[in-house]
């Protein structure tokens, strides 16, 4: 979604993108969005049930608690000019379903990965790529987690060349609006590449 909308001074040449924040399940996506968003969020957060015990896999994710079951919302100003709407899509399996409503119009996608759970962005980062949507991976640095290289995490996931890892701490506004800056800045060279294609 690219839009234009008028600011407090009248100004109407300030840009708002959209982006998707995905990934597994109790990736750090409602945190990273809470994190940076200069609005209070809004969450569409449930306490994880008895019954959700049988579908959502919580291995590695004990302390969980709730679970995203629609989806996250904030707002990032990145600079004078330019906002980032966000939005965090749940983790489940069972919510999939979701996505093709909230990448409609999107610029881009951040991709949460946990390296002691590296399969579960699996289904996020083939989402994008069948959708030619550009997205980065964010490796969320959890603490005691063994640390892997940006290299190491784009070869275990066999990202397309190019494609952007960055590690975070989902936790930390500045890093997680490192990872949307580098999302932007990727987005962009790939949708001018592309304008160039179609009139080359």
């Amino acid at each position: 979604m690219v839009s234009e909308h008028s600011d407090a001074a009248g100004d109407t040449s300030a840009l708002a993108l959209k982006i998707l924040v995905a990934g597994g399940f109790g990736v750090g996506k409602t945190t990273l969005v809470g994190a940076v968003s200069e609005i209070r969020p809004l969450r569409t957060e449930e306490l994880l049930s008895e019954a959700g015990h049988l579908v959502d896999d919580t291995e590695g994710v004990d302390q969980k608690v709730t679970t995203t079951v629609a989806m996250d919302f904030g707002r990032i100003t990145i600079r004078s000019g330019l906002s980032l709407y966000l939005f965090g899509t749940p983790g489940q399996d069972r919510f999939w379903f979701l996505w093709d409503e909230l990448a409609q119009g999107a610029l881009g996608a951040a991709v949460l990965a946990d390296t002691r759970r590296l399969e579960d962005c699996f289904p996020a980062v083939d989402y994008f790529e069948h959708r030619h949507i550009p997205f980065v991976v964010a490796v969320n640095c959890f603490p005691g987690a063994r640390t892997y290289g940006a290299h190491d995490v784009s070869r275990a996931l066999d990202l397309d060349h190019g494609t952007p890892v960055v590690l975070c701490d989902a936790r930390d506004r500045d890093s997680g609006k490192e990872v949307l800056i580098r999302l932007v800045e990727y987005a962009g060279r790939m949708h001018t590449a592309r304008l160039l294609d179609s009139v080359g």
